[in-house]
């Protein structure tokens, strides 16, 4: 009998995936290893199987992992969150798994130069410039043209995405966004931190494909519509609805902008999820690439997917790390939604009221806060962390999004 697969997972402390990912690994024949870099007392019990690796030096961490694949091979390795995918890359490189190349998954963790690669090979995007998170934005302001978007180079989940209409709304959003830059959390992030990004406003719909590069090729595993208006001045996501209502000509259109998006950054194996904004009302759909990440979909989203017979994307996105068999990539049939629990203020959560009753919606598969009572709720664009998530199936598209408005409508937060 041939010996089990080993399986590195690179799991940030803060990661909503790790559950998720953790139960995928262990439904497959497969040693599994998870490393953070936060080690705990768990890693000095399990020394081969519960890792710490520096995420902010992927030299350092491919060292040691050179090291550790000397006595214990490993067979792939699946970052699970934005914060792993650069070490990620670099670890399969050092030790010769599959994995995009380190360059193409930097660009993908750098807005600035994602944006100038995506220019360069002539796929829509935003215009845009850059500007010193020092400079006076007073003076930067007259250098750009409104409406315009200000952003973070580095950070996701739209924290540090403010829309500015006027000099005023431009001084205001850069000065803030340069603050967020400036917090411990986001300086240790490294290289990007510095500089603050301002992109052409783009109007119309926007959605989210998820996808998987195999050789190149892109299978779209979903595609997910948008139904709020993510017009600003903040643009926190609501819901999620799959499969997108859209005419299957935008959809195609869609589809070959995200392929070329990868194809134009280097990308071609793996996990991508990908932002992109669309006039489905114009005479031709012209898609614009507004994001295109070398990971799976954030938060608890992907639980609202799965194939073929039951499998999850996470179990979809081992197997095609681990080389092994995926019997079908084909979605559920019914169509899906998640709704990301809006935060309605600031301050420290004291209770949350209603869940049962929203969990008792027909068309409900569950409610999940992620916060715990006594814990900080933080907005965008200054926040990271989401208030909690709303599942549902239906019938169709329009039925999973009523569903989940109505069940949101019976929960109720206190916030002190």
């Amino acid at each position: 009998m041939a010996p089990s697969k080993r399986l590195l997972l690179l799991i940030p402390a803060t990661s909503y995936r790790t559950a998720d990912f953790v139960e995928a690994a262990l439904s497959l024949d497969v040693d599994l290893v998870i490393a953070s870099e936060r080690p705990d007392s768990m890693a000095v019990e399990f020394p081969d199987h519960l890792l710490g690796l520096p995420f902010a030096d992927p030299a350092e961490a491919a060292r040691q992992m050179r090291e550790y694949a000397a006595r214990r091979p490993i067979d792939a390795v699946v970052p699970v969150d934005d914060l792993t995918t650069v070490v990620g890359a670099v670890i399969a490189e050092a030790l010769g798994v599959r994995s995009n190349p380190v360059a193409a998954v930097s660009a993908t963790r750098n807005k600035l130069r994602m944006r100038e690669r995506l220019a360069q090979a002539g796929v829509r995007c935003p215009s845009f410039t850059a500007f010193s998170a020092d400079e006076d934005p007073q003076v930067a302001a007259r250098r750009v043209p409104f409406p315009c978007v200000l952003k973070t180079l580095t950070l996701s989940a739209s924290r540090g995405v403010i829309r500015a209409d006027d000099a005023a709304g431009f001084v205001t959003a850069f000065k803030r966004i340069a603050a967020i830059l400036a917090a411990p959390d986001v300086k240790d992030l490294g290289p990007g931190t510095d500089r603050i990004l301002v992109e052409g406003f783009i109007p119309g719909r926007e959605l989210a494909l998820e996808g998987l590069l195999d050789g190149g090729a892109l299978k779209t595993l979903a595609l997910f519509d948008k139904p709020d208006p993510l017009d600003g001045p903040f643009f926190e996501e609501t819901i999620y609805v799959t499969p997108s209502r859209l005419p299957e000509g935008v959809q195609s259109a869609v589809r070959e902008s995200a392929a070329q998006a990868a194809k134009a950054l280097g990308l071609f194996d793996g996990p991508v999820h990908a932002e992109i904004r669309v006039d489905p009302d114009g005479p031709q759909p012209h898609p614009v690439i507004v994001e295109i990440a070398a990971r799976s979909i954030g938060g608890l989203c992907s639980r609202t997917l799965s194939f073929g017979t039951g499998m999850s994307l996470e179990e979809i996105i081992l197997r095609h790390a681990l080389g092994l068999p995926i019997a079908s990539l084909e979605r559920e049939g019914c169509a899906a939604g998640v709704m990301m629990i809006p935060i309605p203020g600031r301050g420290i959560l004291q209770d949350v009221a209603g869940l049962e009753e929203a969990r008792q919606v027909p068309g409900i598969e569950d409610v999940t806060i992620s916060l715990l009572k006594g814990q900080e709720v933080v907005p965008l664009p200054e926040g990271s962390r989401y208030l909690g998530f709303i599942f549902s199936r239906a019938d169709t598209p329009a039925g999973a999004e009523a569903v989940l408005r109505h069940a949101h409508r019976h929960l109720r937060f206190t916030i002190r």
